[in-house]
């Protein structure tokens, strides 16, 4: 799906006519349009506005990857309420466990930036593992893959949120790739 397919199917999904849309932004409806029709990208601070508003991710809304479904929730959670039990090895594993106990498996990932080629020549001529680790760096939230009713979910948990996207394709959790992320399966598994 385009940026527009998406957008425009979000818009919808959160009730609101493109005129709606567009006095929330303070932009015409013919902005709202353009972007729907893919003749047009809205600059950052509207891209962060329409994320809100429309209760969908960024990196949603600008991925082509068709693995992710619409389907995605993000619920606020305060990660210092979680306490580390059992197989978990930090808080984001627990937050994880506790929100899909009921699951059939839960598997932790590591995720790794998938990395263009300048990436890989930067890395290659300096220390190596330079790009993964600024990346480490800038984003190290809790990825896990969860199973659960015959559905695959990637679960994202941060310190404020935890993001669910279901899988619009069945995959193999040993490795796979949505976007430019690279996910691999840890060793164990929560559940």
């Amino acid at each position: 799906m385009t940026f527009g397919e998406k957008f425009r199917t979000a818009r919808k999904e959160a009730g609101f006519t493109q005129e709606q849309l567009a006095e929330k932004l303070s932009v015409s409806r013919s902005a709202i349009a353009k972007w729907e029709s893919d003749n047009g990208m809205p600059d950052v601070n509207n891209l962060k506005a329409i994320s809100e508003l429309l209760n969908v991710s960024i990196d949603y809304l600008l991925s082509e990857d068709d693995r992710i479904c619409f389907n995605e929730t993000r619920e606020p959670i305060n990660l210092e309420n979680y306490v580390k039990t059992g197989k978990c090895r930090d808080k984001k594993d627990q937050a994880c466990y506790e929100k899909y106990k009921d699951a059939e498996a839960i598997y932790p990932l590591i995720r790794k930036k998938k990395l263009n080629w300048k990436e890989q020549l930067l890395d290659l001529f300096t220390f190596w593992g330079a790009s993964q680790m600024v990346d480490y760096a800038n984003n190290n939230d809790g990825y896990y893959l969860v199973e659960k009713d015959g559905r695959q979910y990637l679960v994202r948990v941060s310190s404020d949120f935890i993001s669910t996207s279901e899988l619009a394709t069945r995959i193999d959790a040993r490795k796979f790739v949505i976007g430019n992320n690279v996910f691999t399966k840890c060793t164990y598994q929560l559940i």
